[in-house]
């Protein structure tokens, strides 16, 4: 055998063992790929977190002062807006992901054309 044969077949190896390998490996998501009940669980999950943690503070403070549930009921609203405005926030960074994908593959389309 030459060294052009050694090499040639080295590369055809090489080719092969690349397409193996792209064939095994699993298939990546995309960031913009969430599906609606991914979503869902997490606007839910934020929701929750912020009434609790406003409900803990709220009865925390009210044991520690041994007041009525007035920082109950106010932490628990302070909570729940907090809660509201993270779901907002996040619902609206999903939006841009996926407007943002959207453009590249209008923009994508174009310069194919």
């Amino acid at each position: 055998m030459t060294e052009d044969d050694q090499k040639q077949r080295l590369a055809q190896l090489e080719a092969r063992i690349e397409a193996v390998k792209g064939a095994q490996a699993p298939a990546k998501r995309a960031d913009s790929d969430i599906s609606g009940g991914e979503l869902a669980w997490r606007m839910v999950i934020e929701l929750v977190a912020g009434l609790g943690i406003g409900f803990g503070i709220g009865y925390g403070l009210d044991r520690l002062f041994g007041t009525l549930p007035i920082f109950l009921v106010l932490f628990t609203l302070l909570g729940l807006a907090a809660g509201i405005l993270t779901m907002m926030r996040s619902a609206r960074e999903i939006e841009a992901k996926q407007l943002a994908g959207g453009a590249d593959t209008v923009a994508g389309e174009e310069k194919r054309d």
